[in-house]
Order: structure tokens, then sequence, then C-alpha cells
């Protein structure tokens, strides 16, 4: 399965119905098919989450300074790009990656969509990491 970038969106009203529900399901399991066994755990995943939980947090603290957070809310594409020379991020999650903070905005509610629809990315790879695991184990047992 491709990854549908055009399909991710933050700025337009409305959102796409689909956007944390099949867009982004349909991306975990790119992201899932496209790392093999030692790319894209969730572990290294979830960095980046947890990440922008982290500016999600400074920005509800301080929503003013988000012009300038956004700077250094899109040096994660650098440590994606770090992550992908080190072959623990595949070429397609850096895309994700790279396209979702594009989309961000000079308004904090880009960044909002953003961190949300990475939660229900990060749901859904979660769960496509898991059925490759049973899989797995049943090619094992066979």
């Amino acid at each position: 399965m491709a990854l549908e970038i055009d399909l991710i969106k933050f700025s337009v009203s409305p959102l796409n119905q689909d956007l944390f529900d099949e867009i982004a399901h349909r991306a975990a399991i790119c992201i899932s098919n496209s790392g093999g066994s030692h790319k894209n755990k969730s572990t290294q995943l979830r960095k980046y989450y947890d990440e922008l939980l982290m500016w999600e947090q400074k920005i509800k603290q301080n929503s003013a300074n988000y012009a300038d957070y956004l700077p250094l809310i899109k040096m994660i594409n650098a440590k994606v790009a770090y992550a992908e020379g080190r072959s623990l991020v595949s070429k397609e999650f850096v895309e994700l990656m790279r396209h979702c903070l594009k989309e961000l905005t000079d308004k904090p509610e880009s960044f909002k969509t953003c961190k949300l629809f990475f939660e229900a990315f990060m749901g859904f790879y979660k769960y496509e990491e898991e059925l490759r695991k049973e899989q797995q184990t049943k090619v094992k047992r066979h």
C-alpha cells in the first residue's frame, strides 16, 4: 500500500472525516510494511509522537509563542532524517513526518490536528505491529 500523502491535510475546513480513521490507518499500514523487521519499531516512532506531546504542552502554556516554537517543532525533520541514516526508520516514515510538519501553519490549530493525526497513526501502527507479530508466530509454529 502506497503512502497517500495528499490526503493528509491539517489546515482545511472542514477536516476530512476520515483523517483520524481510514487515512491514519492506511498510513500506519504503509509505514508498518516499509520497515521490515529492523526499522520503524513502535518505540522508535513513539519518540517523535512524544516530542509532539511535549510541544503541545508548551503551546498550551503559552500559545502566543507558537510562531517562535514552529521552527523548533520543524526540527523534528532533522531528527527523523538522522534516524533514517542510522537505519532506525524507513524513508516512508521520513516522508510522512516531513509532510505532516510541512502542513503546519501559523495557526496553533494546525499543530493540534497534526498531533491528533499522529495519535491516531500510532494507535493503528501499534495494532498493525501486533498483527505482524501474531502472523510471524503462526508461521514459526508451522
